[in-house]
């Protein structure tokens, strides 16, 4: 239980901007415990999501611009880590187009004016769409959404082979009985939340997320914890149209 907890707190603290504060004695590098912050990822996105919807309960009265306040709160609780990472991808990939080296471009600590714009248009898109699921009160869904955007990542990590030290300590960690564990039990929670077409929605996913890893490694030569940001980032601008048209 220790490990689980150990885990949790420190993916809270990795990918949100949540207050967390650990002991010194804590080995956050335990292969265990890798593995539950693995598991824990898609719990980040139940919590981020209801947290967005307490906001947008005091802010319904407002309409349009209170669910603009709430998409871009929803964006600021994960500290906009996954955004940024779509800076540094575009800017790899234009590198390489280039015939720079991506790896070294994607590490560095400026930012190119491409990327600035793709992050840009992926933004208003990802906000646009929220606020037009909560008008629509689409609100279980977004919840859904954002839980399943992060349980793919699970299933890129296991899949892909990674250019980074961190993401490859992460993928050994990731048991398959942690995997499979959280595809049940994720799976199960948002068929409690949306119904059956959250399947629909998973099946979605896993699609997206294979064929956007693929696009990026294929344009960059590589995978790593950047990669994952992006592919979060597009699979929940995919999946928020997919919900909206389907």
């Amino acid at each position: 239980m220790n490990n689980f907890i150990l885990g949790f707190k420190f993916a809270l603290s990795y990918f949100t901007i949540l207050p967390v504060k650990f002991k010194e004695e804590d080995d956050l590098s335990k292969k265990e415990i890798l593995s539950f912050m693995l598991f824990s990822l898609p719990l980040l996105g139940l919590i981020l999501g209801f947290i967005t919807l307490v906001l947008y309960h005091f802010l319904a009265d407002l309409s349009w611009f209170g669910a603009i306040i709430c998409a871009v709160l929803y964006m600021i609780l994960y500290g906009f880590i996954h955004t940024e990472a779509i800076i540094d991808v575009v800017d790899a990939i234009y590198a390489k187009h280039s015939g720079k080296d991506a790896y070294e471009v994607i590490k560095e600590p400026t930012i190119g004016a491409m990327g600035v714009l793709y992050a840009f248009g992926f933004f208003t898109l990802k906000i646009a769409g929220i606020v037009y699921l909560f008008i629509n009160d689409y609100l279980f869904e977004f919840v859904a959404i954002i839980i399943i955007s992060r349980l793919m990542l699970l299933f890129v990590i296991k899949t892909f082979e990674f250019k980074s030290t961190f993401v490859n300590q992460l993928k050994e960690s990731l048991s398959k009985n942690i995997f499979f564990s959280a595809i049940i039990i994720f799976t199960l929670l948002n068929i409690f939340l949306i119904g059956f077409k959250a399947i629909v929605i998973i099946i979605l996913a896993f699609v997206f997320s294979y064929f956007i890893a693929l696009f990026i490694k294929k344009n960059v030569g590589f995978l790593n914890g950047d990669a994952l940001g992006t592919i979060l980032e597009i699979s929940e601008i995919l999946l928020v149209i997919s919900v909206l048209i389907v």
